[in-house]
């Protein structure tokens, strides 16, 4: 039959409706489709994991959403988590991790003397001078263990063999190193210590203190204008001890720094 406007129209009865199940009959591909879109991403991770065939801490990174997913999955196989709906990811992967507990009697010991990085070198001086004498140190080790006597390090005259400043005779042997300091100039302290002597001293060295740091070790502050430390007093690193002078066998005002190992001097720049 014609309509008004010109279409036909069939005049047998139409076919009933498909059923859903039918429908699923006849497109399978589609069923399968639907569930691999359904799958959900912490599925799809674990399934990448175990066909992949990743080691215990093989870390997996998804990035969908903006959200990123690190996860741990072991060798046996992919971790079967369920995932409950509006959980997220995050909840699942921290309640896989395993519980830590320790006795109630456990004991957690910190030893402060074992630290010694380059921000605490008198952590690291105790260490060296707790497990052995300061002679049998290497330079490797002992470099750095000592502060700066002062602000600015300046060397005018090296340890060791030189012209003498107050005769010009050569082969003079000097026991440290002079190092700039207008008189007046605060001299501190190397590294924490007690003070073994604090007075004048009648070889040269004029207002002398020496500082005894342990095991061997130890540190003296020559030509002093004055000092305001005494015998047997604690020191700690960075105190200020004296004011540089030029007094003793001295040309000028400075600081003549040694350090001694043992009852000898070495060289100080083996321990700064």
């Amino acid at each position: 039959m014609h309509s008004s406007r010109g279409r036909r129209r069939a005049t047998v009865p139409a076919s009933p409706p498909q059923s859903a199940g039918a429908y699923l009959e006849e497109r399978p591909r589609a069923g399968r489709g639907h569930r691999r879109r359904r799958r959900g991403a912490f599925r799809q991770i674990t399934d990448f994991a175990a066909a992949s065939g990743v080691g215990q801490k093989a870390a997996i990174a998804l990035a969908a959403s903006g959200l990123v997913l690190t996860l741990s999955v072991p060798v046996t196989g992919p971790t079967m988590a369920a995932q409950e709906q509006g959980q997220p990811l995050s909840a699942i992967a921290a309640a896989a991790q395993p519980e830590i507990s320790a006795a109630a009697g456990a004991r957690i010991e910190f030893s402060r003397s074992a630290v010694g990085t380059r921000a605490d070198p008198d952590g690291k001086l105790k260490q060296l001078l707790g497990t052995q004498s300061a002679g049998t140190i290497a330079r490797a080790a002992s470099a750095g263990t000592l502060g700066a006597p002062l602000a600015a390090m300046t060397m005018v005259s090296p340890f060791g063999y030189r012209v003498s400043p107050l005769t010009g005779g050569s082969g003079d042997f000097h026991r440290g190193q002079d190092l700039v300091a207008q008189c007046g100039t605060s001299v501190r302290g190397a590294a924490a210590g007690t003070v073994t002597f604090a007075s004048w001293d009648p070889y040269g060295g004029g207002n002398r203190v020496v500082v005894d740091h342990g095991n061997g070790l130890k540190t003296t502050y020559n030509h002093l204008s004055s000092f305001n430390v005494l015998k047997g007093q604690k020191l700690s690193r960075g105190d200020v001890v004296a004011l540089s002078g030029t007094t003793g066998a001295s040309t000028g005002c400075h600081l003549h720094f040694e350090v001694e190992v043992n009852g000898q001097v070495v060289d100080p720049s083996g321990w700064l």
